[in-house]
């Protein structure tokens, strides 16, 4: 029998708190599942939020019985944020995380490289927010517990999952004895040491670096920003790399890289710990601040990512489906994308709108992200963590040039985690005026946000609370929408599409619409690159534009629509 620890994690700041774990009745029946999801971290809550944004019961199972130890993931981005505000808890993110922008690299004590993020008044959320990720936990749980359409179980884990024509047998044991599931599908999101994973022996893509490092949280009154900081070469961890990064409740997450040959269980020692972290502090002139330490782990930085998503009636997301380098805040955040991509498409299939080479696309379309994330951390990996003497020498001569050279500090840059866009993604329209655009987000982004009054912007009338579905946005100023449109619209929600429409460039109402938004000063237009009447973007339930016209009709519709739906009846295919 399964029996997790029941012992609170300790803590020099978080209260952790033991569920109850959910125990099976003797001999009960259990009826076959929607979709089940293993694994109660972000990506595996998010995913059966946005599951139950779109009406679909999932069942979480998870090993524990509480949140996850130490700081983890803490570095959210904007997107990350944006996909947080559909699921209702980014108030509470914000309310208590550290918001920021800048980032800094030191070299022989000098500051060689200051990093800004864009940031306008069209953005509600800041570039980066630091919150230690059991509160991030905390947050989508409660969202859980109060969503009726989600069955949480603690102190459930998977044992073994044999597939089925057309659904998944999974056995979890628990501490009350074993019992076995049925679903439709089952969600991998336990991580980067999923055991389902190596069941199914799939193997990951990829690179692995050598490097390791430590993390380590302290508690320390240091009076330094929240900004990223960044130790090349630093006296105390010659050739290494050095990273700081404030949390709430006085934490500082500190990461090191460990020398050659070094043990994880020799960097964990207590002796170890307290010295590199005294001369940490020592060297940014804070070796006299009294300090705690919290927690301490090791890791190191892989690329790697499954070549398809999507095995039978298993799907994968998060960390089961890749593991990426932290450098850039890739981890959690991808998995937030996977997750609200998965969960809005395996819905639709769900619902029988659609057929399962949608999950087909899911994987396409996160497989294209995760790789060209990995392009993209090799190059900030291979930096950090240098895999070659040749490599290290062009490092080390970057170095050693920033000092006195400025076009090469730009080096430096760590190339922060961005949304990916769906570019090529078999959803997007070809038919559509994409290329007539001369700005606004471009076919396969996500929505660019636009500041409309004080605490009031365009994403917070999109998607959300309102039950996910797709939004067609249609720039106007008439008071109904052209009566052949109106028409396809009901059309296709009679049939169960939920399309919800969005004037911009009038206060309302508009005859057609669910809602209009005023554009007194032409913002939001000039943000779209919308130069008249008739203009429309048709953004997906995950906020990424899949068609956009310089003039809709009915007939683009049913085209746009048809394409991604082809099973729907008066949409053309």
């Amino acid at each position: 029998m399964h029996h997790p620890a029941a012992e609170p994690r300790p803590s020099l700041y978080y209260p952790y708190q033991v569920f109850k774990p959910w125990l099976p009745e003797e001999q009960a029946p259990h009826a076959r599942q929607q979709v089940v999801i293993a694994g109660s971290g972000p990506a595996g809550m998010v995913t059966a939020l946005e599951l139950a944004r779109h009406g679909v019961a999932s069942v979480i199972v998870t090993a524990e019985r509480q949140f996850s130890q130490g700081s983890r993931a803490i570095v959210f981005t904007r997107r990350s944020m944006e996909i947080l505000q559909q699921l209702g808890v980014d108030r509470k993110m914000t309310a208590m995380g550290l918001p920021w922008r800048n980032g800094n690299s030191f070299y022989r004590g000098e500051r060689v490289f200051r990093m800004e993020a864009p940031h306008d008044s069209d953005d509600r959320f800041h570039p980066m927010l630091n919150l230690q990720q059991q509160y991030l936990e905390q947050f989508l749980h409660e969202a859980c517990a109060a969503s009726p359409l989600i069955d949480f179980r603690w102190g459930n884990k998977v044992c073994e999952v044999t597939q089925r024509e057309h659904h998944a047998e999974v056995l979890i044991d628990t501490p009350a004895g074993a019992y076995t599931m049925e679903t439709a599908w089952l969600v991998d999101a336990t991580g980067g040491r999923s055991a389902i994973r190596a069941a199914l022996d799939l193997k990951m893509e990829g690179a692995s670096y050598e490097g390791l490092f430590v993390i380590a949280d302290i508690k320390a009154d240091l009076p330094l920003p929240t900004e990223r900081r960044a130790y090349f070469d630093p006296d105390w961890n010659r050739g290494n790399t050095v990273l700081m990064h404030r949390e709430p409740h006085g934490i500082w997450r500190i990461d090191y890289q460990l020398p050659p040959g070094e043990s994880p269980e020799e960097a964990l020692r207590e002796a170890s710990l307290k010295r590199r972290i005294a001369a940490q502090l020592d060297m940014i002139g804070h070796g006299d601040v009294p300090w705690e330490l919290d927690w301490s782990s090791v890791y190191s930085a892989r690329a790697l990512t499954l070549p398809r998503y999507r095995h039978g009636s298993v799907l994968f997301a998060g960390d089961a489906a890749h593991l990426l380098p932290i450098f850039g805040v890739r981890g959690a955040n991808t998995g937030f994308q996977d997750a609200q991509a998965l969960g809005w498409q395996l819905a639709y299939v769900l619902k029988g709108l659609a057929g399962e080479e949608l999950l087909e696309n899911y994987s396409a379309e996160r497989v294209g992200a995760a790789r060209e994330i990995i392009e993209e951390a090799g190059k900030s990996t291979r930096f950090m963590t240098p895999p070659t003497p040749g490599f290290r020498l062009l490092r080390d001569a970057v170095l050693s040039l920033s000092l006195k050279e400025e076009f090469v500090r730009p080096l430096y840059h760590w190339r922060t985690s961005r949304p990916h866009e769906y570019g090529d993604s078999s959803l997007n329209c070809a038919e559509d005026d994409n290329a007539a655009f001369a700005n606004g987000p471009r076919r396969g982004a996500s929505a660019a946000n636009v500041q409309l009054d004080t605490d009031d912007f365009l994403l917070d009338h999109l998607g959300g609370a309102a039950g996910g579905g797709f939004d067609l946005l249609y720039f106007s100023a008439a008071d109904s929408l052209p009566a052949s449109l109106k028409d396809a619209i009901g059309v296709l929600r009679a049939q169960g599409m939920l399309l919800r429409v969005t004037v911009a460039g009038t206060p309302g109402p508009v005859d057609g619409a669910d809602q209009a938004l005023a554009d007194p000063n032409g913002r939001l237009r000039a943000r779209y690159g919308v130069e008249s009447d008739g203009a429309a973007y048709l953004l997906r339930p995950d906020q990424h534009v899949c068609a956009r016209w310089k003039a809709l009709d009915a007939e683009r519709l049913r085209a746009a629509i048809g394409h991604i739906f082809p099973k729907l009846k008066g949409a053309r295919k």
